[in-house]
């Protein structure tokens, strides 16, 4: 049973990258033919209709800034995923993503993580501008438990199964401190350490559970917005903290050549400029700061490590 519907899951990802593919080769085909094209894939965060028309002053600011010799496209893929395939199969040439799916498409596609997203976050009680970040098991005041080990038979809350800093951290803290087993391939499951888990969909989420007293535990984390970190920070003891954790990265495919590479970088970078760092916030990251030069090692080494710590498989829910 378990196989079928892995392969029902495989045919309708094919199905709806295809799809996804087809609207954006649709879309190019509308271009003049005699310009390059330069197509950035965008993670779907939101409806892509809506996430599209966000991105036309980016697009318009690219082309610009590429000297008016590319046609720049920017289409939003079904899945995260999608966007991984994309990269991997030459239908994008450069990709915003989050810490997860890059460094999938540096394993599964030859990516290469160019620049790193700098953002206004919060370190402890401080606010900092940095490309990383940290997450923080947090309980309400009057709870009895004093350690993530007293937690063992209790329950909690992940704001998703995909999300870098609300659950994959989080389970390789777990291994770490000897909670959990992650080794030999299988998946650290926090069902054998916490009697229930729920997937609360986001932190906001989990935090209305925890008040509620749906759950003993949630995550926190200081990527969120300013005004539910401290209203989630003032009303809880934080117990552990995991970290650091990696901002966004912009992913190239190894399609990509010189000297376009370089120009989109410089396009890119400048970005940070403070007039210009509307076109990122409007629609991918409203605490973009900017961006800087990195490598998949630097700025995705902690992450790998919890992902080794924890053994954990990338895998979307459809």
């Amino acid at each position: 049973m378990k196989r079928l519907w892995r392969l029902v899951a495989i045919h309708l990802f094919s199905v709806t990258l295809a799809v996804s593919l087809l609207g954006a080769q649709g879309m190019a085909a509308q271009r003049d033919p005699g310009r390059e094209r330069l197509v950035i894939a965008i993670q779907p965060t939101q409806a892509a209709s809506d996430m599209l028309a966000k991105a036309k002053p980016l697009e318009q600011f690219l082309e610009q800034e590429l000297g008016g010799k590319v046609d720049v496209e920017i289409y939003v893929p079904s899945s995260y995923a999608a966007v991984v395939e994309s990269l991997r199969f030459g239908h994008a040439q450069v990709a915003f993503m989050s810490a997860w799916p890059a460094q999938l498409a540096v394993q599964l596609g030859g990516g290469e993580v160019a620049l790193a997203e700098v953002r206004e976050v919060i370190h402890g009680k401080e606010k900092v501008e940095a490309p990383y970040y940290y997450s923080y098991w947090v309980v309400l005041p009057e709870s009895p438990y004093q350690s993530l080990q007293s937690l063992k038979g209790k329950r909690a809350c992940f704001p998703g199964p995909i999300s870098t800093s609300g659950y994959v951290a989080p389970m390789g803290r777990l291994v770490e401190l000897g909670l959990l087993q992650g080794a030999q391939g299988k998946e650290a499951d926090p069902k054998a350490f916490f009697s229930e888990v729920l997937f609360g969909g986001g932190y906001a989420q989990c935090w209305q559970a925890l008040k509620q007293g749906q759950v003993d535990v949630t995550i926190t984390a200081g990527d969120v917005s300013e005004k539910l970190y401290r209203e989630v920070l003032s009303s809880t003891r934080v117990l552990d903290q995991q970290g650091p954790i990696p901002s966004h990265a912009v992913v190239f495919s190894k399609e990509i050549k010189e000297p376009l590479r370089s120009k989109v970088t410089q396009a890119i970078m400048k970005l940070g400029q403070p007039d210009r760092r509307d076109l990122m916030r409007a629609f991918i990251s409203s605490i973009f700061v900017r961006f800087q030069p990195t490598t998949a090692a630097e700025h995705l080494g902690s992450l790998m490590r919890y992902l080794k710590l924890a053994s954990l498989k990338y895998t979307e829910r459809l």
